[in-house]
């Protein structure tokens, strides 16, 4: 968007609708990438709308009639110029993100969170692998990033102590606000960590993990919008599941007797599922996703602690990722 594009645009949309049908067309136009939050350029534009006039994220239409202060239209201009002009995510220009209606605070220091372990935490979908969550009394969440699951698994298990880990200390900054931010300081504890090096030695009765889990070839085809996230939060090797393997061959080891794992592997389940013919993976939809997020129990993972992992010769360490 040039200058005088912007100075007409501030002077001739006047309110809400006008500004969510410029957004649109000029994000079209410039043949915007979505992903982060949102699919289509109409949701794209009244997140950032609504983000910007700090009003509910839900729904823009009580609002499309509301006519805009001359302030108010300048700081939807410049956002959505700036989201144009850098293709970086809406989320690290408006500096937030919703997981299930909650808000978390993100920048670049972290992936923009899209995890749909969220939506299975939110909406009480894990009875298959938790029949009672009442009784998990220890949780971690691994590859933290934002912090945005181990807050979501504080709420969904209100028993629990959650661990929250990561080896960026950039990201455990972030997850750091997020928690103050919901004051559960004294619930929600956090580590640095390479996976579980670096982890108190008492076990978990439930690990949840979004790792990352792009193979190489795609990570390197990414648009800009994909390319303004921290790489590694993206990079799981040639095939996408170095760091699953990883996280399969030690997790036994860090589970209670009748703990489980919970693991999102994006479109990998095929792969996964040759690479360990003899575990019983069993999948957990949402109304998003079908075959990309499955749990285990720790009896299921404790033959395979004990066989050694051909692929993990070269040990790769992780970063921020999409919880």
């Amino acid at each position: 968007m040039t200058n005088t594009d912007r100075r007409d645009a501030d002077d001739e949309l006047l309110t809400i609708r006008d500004w969510l049908r410029y957004a649109v067309s000029a994000m079209t136009r410039a043949g915007v990438v979505y992903g982060h939050g949102t699919g289509n350029a109409v949701d794209e534009a009244a997140f950032i709308i609504l983000s910007v006039l700090d009003l509910p994220i839900d729904d823009i239409n009580p609002w499309l009639d509301c006519r805009l202060l001359r302030a108010e239209r300048d700081a939807i201009g410049a956002v959505v110029s700036e989201r144009i002009a850098t293709r970086k995510p809406a989320a690290y220009l408006t500096k937030c993100a919703y997981i299930q209606g909650r808000k978390f605070y993100v920048d670049e220091r972290v992936i923009v969170p899209r995890s749909f372990i969220g939506e299975l935490l939110a909406q009480d979908q894990l009875a298959s692998i938790v029949p009672d969550a009442s009784s998990i009394r220890r949780v971690l969440d691994m590859c933290t990033g934002s912090g945005c699951l181990a807050i979501l698994a504080a709420e969904a298990f209100p028993n629990a102590e959650i661990h929250a880990s990561d080896i960026s200390q950039d990201a455990l900054a972030v997850a750091e606000r997020n928690v103050r931010d919901y004051g559960l300081q004294e619930r929600v504890r956090l580590f640095a960590a390479d996976l579980f090096d670096g982890l108190p030695a008492d076990p978990y009765d439930l690990i949840i993990s979004n790792p990352p889990y792009v193979a190489a070839a795609e990570v390197a085809a990414f648009p800009l919008e994909y390319q303004a996230e921290p790489q590694l939060a993206h990079l799981g090797g040639a095939d996408g599941l170095d760091i699953v393997r990883r996280i399969l061959h030690s997790a036994a080891d860090h589970l209670t007797a009748d703990g489980s794992l919970l693991v999102e592997i994006g479109t990998g389940q095929e792969r996964l599922e040759g690479s360990f013919p003899d575990l019983p993976f069993f999948w957990l939809d949402t109304a998003r996703s079908g075959g990309e997020v499955f749990g285990l129990s720790a009896s299921d993972l404790r033959h395979l602690a004990r066989q050694p992992d051909s692929r993990d010769g070269e040990r790769r360490h992780h970063h921020p990722v999409a919880d």
